[in-house]
């Protein structure tokens, strides 16, 4: 895992939004360490939590991306989202 560091504040939260993608995916990675596996969430919940995560004010570019880099996964209609378990590999 990359530093990511300089782009969290002191509680943690993220503070800037990385240009590089690389380095975007650290941060939503991070991110999405903040979530239980195996657990079923609202949008609304996924919006809460990732508001307590961040403070530039844009929870949809991050939710966009937790979903697209399939660190969250989601139902067709957005009603429901989860954190699959990491596969083990060997």
């Amino acid at each position: 895992m990359q530093d990511i560091n300089r782009f969290l504040d002191e509680e943690g939260k993220i503070k800037i939004w990385p240009m590089k993608k690389d380095m975007k995916l650290e941060i939503l990675k991070y991110l999405a360490t903040k979530f239980e596996t195996n657990h079923y969430y609202k949008e609304k919940e996924i919006n809460a939590i990732i508001e307590q995560w961040h403070s530039f004010g844009d929870y949809f570019l991050l939710r966009r991306g937790l979903v697209d880099y399939k660190l969250l996964c989601r139902t067709r209609d957005g009603s429901k989202y989860w954190k699959e378990e990491e596969k083990q590999n060997g």
